[in-house]
């Protein structure tokens, strides 16, 4: 499924086929797409939208809504998996999103954005996160960790050069990975139990770490 996923971006220039398939081989993003529950689903930093297609591609049942504050690369995902019938695609905050939509969604994923926020940015993300959940609905998250691997000083040097060099990744001026007892204590702190953490690194060259999360309260 991961693979025929990609036939959606066929209609893209060369360029940004080379980025959705190197984005698809440098993350677990099909373990994240296994953890969705319900048929309301919601990626955050959906990007060029590889997730979306992961999610609604032989799930005709599924809305999945992806959105993304680059609006280039909203429009680069219009172009292509936004066409299915069951995707929707802004370009907008999860903040806004959650101003409008509250108790939508069953299941919210989100794959390496944190990294991107200023640390006081997490609180107020990951609480327009569970105001968009319904009651029980599941958080989906995937981060980098910090664990002092050779892993995560490439991954950060990687990041580094996407997003300020080549300019293909919108930060909000921050770039750094946390430690895996950061990132489960943001997510508590939002009103959230903790369900699964799993490390994902094993085959790839960052240190990818899984947290599956249910919303309480």
């Amino acid at each position: 499924m991961a693979h025929a996923s990609l036939t959606v971006f066929d209609g893209l220039p060369l360029k940004e086929r080379l980025f959705v398939r190197g984005r698809l081989a440098s993350a677990p993003l099909p373990a994240l797409a296994a953890r969705a529950q319900g048929t309301r689903l919601l990626d955050v930093g959906c990007g060029h939208g590889v997730l979306v297609a992961l999610l609604a591609i032989g799930f005709p049942t599924r809305r999945v809504v992806g959105i993304d504050p680059d609006e280039r690369k909203i429009a680069w995902a219009r172009a292509s998996v936004g066409r299915l019938p069951n995707v929707e695609l802004r370009a907008c905050t999860i903040e806004t999103l959650a101003a409008e939509r509250a108790g939508e969604f069953d299941t919210v994923l989100v794959a390496d954005v944190l990294y991107l926020l200023a640390a006081e940015a997490w609180p107020p993300f990951l609480r327009a996160a569970h105001t968009l959940l319904r009651a029980g609905g599941r958080l989906v998250l995937k981060e980098a960790e910090d664990d002092g691997s050779w892993r995560v000083k490439k991954a950060l040097l990687q990041e580094q050069l996407m997003v300020r060099l080549l300019r293909r990744t919108h930060s909000s001026g921050a770039v750094g990975f946390a430690p895996r007892a950061k990132l489960k204590a943001a997510v508590r702190d939002a009103g959230f139990a903790i369900e699964e953490v799993a490390p994902l690194a094993r085959g790839y060259s960052t240190p990818h770490l899984l947290i599956v999360a249910k919303r309480i309260g």
